[in-house]
């Protein structure tokens, strides 16, 4: 049975409390909703591979209401494939209460890249320094250490993707990071 990650703040919540590392931008205001106990959580169901990979077999997102059975994602997803912040899903709720995506229905733009930093590399598997390297990049994100050491970099549509691109090659054959893109876009296929 693989783990479940669980507990996971908003998006904005991280934001305004400072756990995202933003390059020099203030928290964008909050969506048009009072209390941040509008949100639910979308859970996405995973298989793992034969290696156990992912290391979890759901993932949930804090999300926004915005209509019925549909939801804008508000979290970086870890291990997700194929979904960013600002998505907007289908979601189906189950006996127990716990929403569970059945589709997306909008890309919000996004692009995800999960990082994980090489202990035996020159960052030493430090989080922060993987974040540290792409803020100047405008590019945000945030890491976890368990069940592994991983961040995932939250890349917005306004960001140009070809240093992006560069940095996570070099780090790459640096020996700093392994690196695997979770959610990509037409316009980041598309460039370098």
């Amino acid at each position: 049975m693989g783990v479940v990650i669980l507990g996971l703040l908003s998006r904005q919540a991280r934001m305004s409390s400072g756990q995202i590392v933003s390059a020099g931008d203030t928290p964008s205001p909050m969506p048009h909703h009072d209390l941040v106990e509008d949100m639910v959580r979308v859970r996405f169901g995973m298989e793992q591979d034969d290696s156990g990979w992912p290391p979890v077999t759901s993932e949930g997102l804090w999300a926004w209401p915005v209509g019925p059975s549909q939801f804008k994602l508000d979290n970086t997803p870890w291990f997700v494939r194929g979904v960013a912040a600002d998505d907007i899903v289908e979601a189906e709720q189950d006996d127990e209460g716990v929403w569970w995506c059945t589709r997306v229905l909008e890309a919000g733009g996004r692009v995800v890249v999960r990082v994980i930093p090489r202990l035996e590399g020159p960052l030493k598997g430090d989080r922060q320094a993987v974040l540290d390297a792409f803020a100047p990049l405008g590019v945000e994100g945030e890491g976890i250490a368990e069940p592994v050491s991983i961040v995932a970099l939250d890349i917005s549509p306004a960001t140009a993707a070809d240093p992006v691109k560069r940095l996570l090659e070099r780090g790459h054959e640096d020996g700093w990071w392994h690196y695997e893109e979770g959610c990509v876009t037409d316009d980041w296929l598309a460039s370098g």
